[in-house]
C-alpha cells in the first residue's frame, strides 16, 4: 500500500451497481500528509487505491459518500489539525467516482465540523437528507444537519448531550489505541448513526465514553431530538454503525466492549427486530488480537455490505445476504 496507516472507511452502493469505499490514510492519524483515498468495486473487482483529496497540508479525516437521485456522488470529509476546529469540505463526481470536482466548504466559514462526522447520510421519507454530526471539545455533544435542497444548504439541530462531568483530564489512561493524542480528552457522546423507523420518526445510536451506546429519538424528521439515554449495548468509545434493512431489521456493527477506550476487538454484528429495543449478536467478524474498528454498514435489497479498519494497515470488506446476517 502507498501509505503506512489507514482508518475510518465509508462505503456506498452506486446506481451503476458498483461499490465505492473511501478512507483516510498517511504516515499516522493526525499527520499533515493524511489524505482521502478511495477504491471502487466493479463486478467484484476492486480498483487500486487512489488519492482523491488532499486540499491543504493538514490532516484530512472521516470521509462520507452519498449518491443523489440524479446520479451525482458527493464526498464529504473533515480538514484540520485540531478536531475542535476542523471544517467539512465537499467534492462532487458526475461519473460514479472516477473524477471529482474541486473542493468547496460545506458551510462557509464553519469551524467545528458541520455535516456528517463519520457515518452515512440517510435520505428520509420526506426526501430530506440527514447527517449525524458531533463536536469533540470538553463535554462531547452530537447534533444533526438536515438539508431540504439536495445538500445545498444545511440546518443544524440543537446539541444532543448526556449528563457527565469533565475536568480536563486524559480519559484514556494506558490506552494503546493509535489515535491522535487530542482524542483522549473529553467525555460525552459523538458520531451518531441514524435510521428512520416510520415517516418522521428518526433515531440515532451514539458512541460514548460511558461504556454504553446511547440513543436519541426524533418525531419531526430530525429537526428536534430527545435527550440521549443509555442503552444496554456495550461500547468501548469507538465508532459504531447501524443500518435499517428492507424488511425493517436493524443491523449494528460495533466492538461490544464495556470500557472507555477499551480494546477494539472483537467486531460483531448484532440484530434487532423491534426497532432497537432488544438486540441479538449474530455474526463475529473479527475476534483475534488487533484493532478492528470504525465500521461502515449499508444494505441494498437483500445484501449487506460492511467495511472496517483492519489493524490500521488495510480496509476489510464483507458481503452478506440479509438471511446470513440475521
Amino acid at each position: 500500500m502507498p501509505f503506512k496507516v489507514c482508518h475510518a472507511s465509508n462505503i456506498c452502493k452506486l446506481q451503476d451497481d458498483s461499490l465505492l469505499v473511501a478512507w483516510f490514510a498517511g504516515e499516522k492519524e493526525g499527520s499533515d500528509d493524511v489524505a482521502i483515498w478511495m477504491s471502487k468495486n466493479t463486478k467484484g473487482v476492486w480498483s487500486q487505491p487512489k488519492k482523491v483529496a488532499h486540499d491543504i497540508k493538514q490532516p484530512h479525516w472521516n470521509p462520507v459518500i452519498y449518491q443523489h437521485e440524479d446520479g451525482r456522488v458527493a464526498l464529504f470529509y473533515k480538514v484540520g489539525r485540531e478536531i475542535q476546529t476542523w471544517y467539512t469540505n465537499k467534492r462532487v463526481s458526475k461519473d460514479y467516482g472516477e473524477t471529482w470536482s474541486e473542493a468547496t466548504e460545506l458551510v462557509a466559514n464553519d469551524r467545528g465540523g458541520r455535516g456528517p462526522v463519520r457515518c452515512k447520510i440517510i435520505t428520509l421519507s420526506d426526501g430530506s437528507m440527514l447527517a449525524g454530526a458531533s463536536i469533540e471539545e470538553g463535554i462531547w455533544s452530537a447534533f444533526t444537519d438536515r438539508s431540504e435542497d439536495k445538500g445545498e444548504t444545511w440546518e443544524k439541530s440543537e446539541p444532543i448531550t448526556i449528563d457527565v462531568e469533565y475536568h480536563g483530564e486524559n480519559t484514556a489512561t494506558n490506552s494503546n489505541i493509535e489515535v491522535s493524542e487530542q482524542s483522549f480528552f473529553g467525555r460525552g457522546v459523538i458520531q451518531p448513526t441514524l435510521w428512520e423507523s416510520e415517516k418522521g420518526r428518526v433515531h440515532m445510536l451514539l458512541r460514548s465514553t460511558e461504556k454504553k451506546i446511547y440513543r436519541a429519538d426524533s418525531v419531526d424528521y430530525g429537526r428536534t431530538w430527545s435527550k440521549a439515554y443509555a442503552t444496554q449495548l456495550p461500547n468501548n468509545n469507538s465508532g459504531i454503525d447501524v443500518v435499517k434493512c428492507s424488511n425493517g431489521t436493524l443491523i449494528l456493527c460495533s466492538n461490544p466492549i464495556a470500557e472507555n477506550w477499551g480494546i477494539r476487538s472483537p467486531l460483531t454484528l448484532a440484530v434487532s427486530m423491534d426497532n432497537g429495543e432488544s438486540w441479538t449478536e449474530q455474526v463475529i467478524l473479527e475476534d483475534k488480537e488487533g484493532e478492528f474498528s470504525y465500521p461502515s454498514i449499508i444494505s441494498s435489497e437483500d445484501k449487506i455490505y460492511v467495511t472496517y479498519t483492519y489493524d490500521r494497515k488495510s480496509i476489510a470488506f464483507w458481503e452478506f445476504s440479509l438471511e446470513e446476517a440475521q
